[in-house]
């Protein structure tokens, strides 16, 4: 007889690692996947900006372009997975993400990199978008948010080591340097490529094989017609938007609009790194049924509120007041992130066709790729160009996008196919 891993034992370790079997190899590529890209990302720009020669501005447009192929890229691998098993699908993805990346150091033309990073950045895109049906099928239900909160603490201390080390390579700022990071990012999508093909399937999905193997299969495609789930999509993308309000809208607001000083934004990222990573997994404990998902969205979008509030707040104050209430923002904010991960991981799951996690999760993910996508020119036309109005514009949006996300799970659950057992 089988037994369900209950929370303490899905996510207490056991040494160093999980007890349970498959979130033991999940944490494991995930560590490694998340330190290569710790260690590239400080640098990933200004390698093509310095080294490679090719202009600022237009590096900005080609990331773009290769931005939008990302998001096109999900629903068809989500297909794909659908079809040919998310493992599989999966691991060949994150492999050909690491042989894509490793063309980066032979990249010598704008042509060159514009094909390099468009199929680098698409097959990497598509590979989360994967990720997520992969987890359905290999991590228990009834402690799956719990344990994606367990691998995006693992995530953000992994890229907080690899960060520290890339700083090292941008300190010796030589060609020789760069490639090295390149070249180890591009280990980080190999070598977890043969861990994930290898993750035990879970209870659940093995009796679904068993069950659906001579019944007919799940329309393929409903996700992409699925007006109930697209809302939500709709909603959790525009929530998603957050993550770049840290990483690009307070860096632009702190230096264009505000005495404090410079460092302040990296303050600001080792607080949400180390509250995240204390946070998550307490919090995806409370919403990880729709109910309590439901309130956590809510919440999430009134709390983001409240920090847009307060980053408003910080224009004309001194220094030190402005630091405080930057701080103060970033805090609130975090709060309102780790409800909107459980949340939003708990509602992309629960309201989605079982037998179509792969679509389903493609369709979730490519939302939250376009939520991504979007989010910086928002906050640069609302906020760094119009100040306290822009952030009111903001703050409005996400309490909305919040508090809609009720009626479109009530929608939701009116289909009466909707809920069959994962």
């Amino acid at each position: 007889m089988t037994t369900t891993p209950t929370s303490e034992q899905v996510t207490r370790a056991g040494g160093l690692l999980p007890t349970d079997p498959a979130l033991r190899r999940a944490t494991v590529l995930t560590a490694f996947n998340s330190l290569g890209n710790g260690l590239y990302f400080p640098l990933g720009v200004l390698y093509f900006t310095r080294i490679v020669g090719l202009d600022a501005t237009s590096v900005g447009v080609g990331l773009t372009v290769a931005g939008l192929f990302g998001v096109a890229a999900g629903i068809p691998a989500g297909r794909a997975a659908d079809r040919w098993g998310a493992r599989q699908v999966g691991s060949l993805l994150w492999g050909g993400t690491g042989v894509a990346t490793a063309m980066y150091t032979l990249v010598n033309s704008y042509a060159a990199f514009l094909a390099a990073v468009i199929v680098a950045t698409a097959l990497q895109m598509a590979s989360r978008s994967v990720l997520g049906a992969v987890y359905a099928d290999v991590l228990p239900a009834a402690t799956r948010v719990e344990a994606r909160a367990y691998l995006r603490m693992i995530t953000n201390v992994g890229m907080g080591v690899g960060g520290a080390l890339g700083a090292v390579a941008l300190q010796v700022d030589t060609r020789a340097a760069y490639v090295t990071v390149i070249l180890l990012n591009c280990l980080s999508f190999a070598a977890p490529a043969v861990l994930l093909r290898g993750l035990p399937l879970a209870p659940h999905a093995l009796e679904r094989e068993r069950l659906t193997e001579d019944a007919p299969v799940a329309d393929r495609w409903r996700a992409v017609r699925d007006l109930p789930y697209l809302s939500v999509t709709v909603l959790n993308a525009v929530l998603v938007m957050q993550y770049t309000l840290s990483e690009v809208g307070l860096p632009l607001w702190i230096v264009e609009r505000t005495d404090a000083p410079r460092w302040t934004a990296a303050l600001l990222m080792i607080v949400n790194c180390v509250l995240v990573a204390l946070l998550q997994v307490r919090v995806a404990r409370t919403a990880s049924q729709v109910p309590s998902a439901v309130r956590a969205m809510g919440w999430a979008g009134l709390l983001l509120a409240v920090a847009c509030a307060v980053y408003a707040l910080s224009a004309g104050l001194s220094p030190v007041w402005a630091v405080l209430a930057l701080t103060v923002g970033a805090v609130v904010q975090v709060f309102s992130e780790v409800l909107m991960a459980a949340g939003g991981w708990t509602l992309g799951y629960e309201l989605a066709d079982s037998r179509a996690h792969g679509v389903y999760q493609g369709v979730f993910g490519a939302g939250m790729s376009a939520g991504m996508m979007a989010g910086p020119a928002l906050v640069t036309v609302t906020a760094i160009q119009h100040g306290t109005a822009g952030w009111a514009v903001l703050g409005v949006l996400f309490a909305v996008a919040g508090l809609a996300v009720a009626p479109a799970v009530r929608w939701a659950s009116k289909d009466t196919w909707r809920g069959e057992p994962a």
